[in-house]
């Protein structure tokens, strides 16, 4: 009797189908507690937050359970609504590195040949964000930020993972559940990204906006490292 399971390396091809099928079991189940906690943390059931997202309770029980998995939209709203960091969610699900990854090789595609080294803006845009984190905590700050953000935005008339960061940040800092300190320091980031003292001019395209992309990382990193669990 021929059999018909292929093997390469000595390993069948429907055992490496399996093995993936257990890891992406495995990340679902991480995004599936993550929501839970959340849920449990906030003493919401999936049927009211489906109602606050315009989502069906089921289809929300299927992500948890990990018989579905989930779309970047609806991440983005589970983060919004249960106040959990997007990062962690699109880590949870699989998502994370990818788009990281993508993020890293557009930054490095726009630098080739431009003579700008990353490296040696980093120091300077963590002092232009000491600055602007001191602004973020007075009036004219937030007044600024929230004047001037959106606007900033629609003007830029384009999208990309570094764009979706900083909508999502804005959301975080609007959503009034957060820490001060946290609000202060998602504010120094959307604050260098409305004020016009860049170190690389924003009209200076395409590099215009690299120092923003890292600025946001910045703040992400900062903001990651706060929220582990000590």
């Amino acid at each position: 009797m021929r059999k018909t399971q292929q093997t390469v390396n000595g390993k069948s091809k429907g055992g490496e189908t399996m093995a993936a099928d257990r890891e992406d079991m495995q990340e679902q189940n991480r995004l599936g507690a993550l929501i839970k906690n959340a849920l449990r943390a906030k003493s919401m059931s999936m049927r009211k937050l489906g109602g606050i997202i315009g989502m069906d309770a089921a289809s929300i029980s299927r992500i948890v359970s990990g018989k579905q998995r989930p779309r970047l939209e609806q991440l983005h709203l589970f983060a919004k609504h249960l106040q959990i960091p997007v990062r962690e969610l699109l880590a949870a699900a699989g998502l994370e590195s990818k788009e990281m990854k993508d993020d890293i090789s557009e930054l490095r595609d726009a630098l080739q040949g431009s003579g700008i080294c990353v490296e040696n803006m980093t120091g300077r845009i963590r002092q232009e964000l000491q600055k602007y984190e001191a602004y973020a905590q007075t009036d004219e700050g937030r007044e600024m930020i929230q004047g001037s953000f959106l606007n900033k935005l629609a003007q830029l008339r384009s999208r990309g993972y570094y764009i979706d960061q900083l909508r999502d940040l804005y959301d975080e800092y609007e959503s009034g559940g957060l820490p001060d300190a946290e609000r202060h320091i998602i504010g120094s980031a959307l604050l260098y990204f409305v004020l016009a003292t860049d170190i690389i001019p924003d009209f200076n395209f395409p590099f215009g906006y690299i120092d923003d992309a890292i600025a946001v990382r910045i703040v992400l990193e900062r903001l990651e490292s706060m929220r582990r669990p000590s």
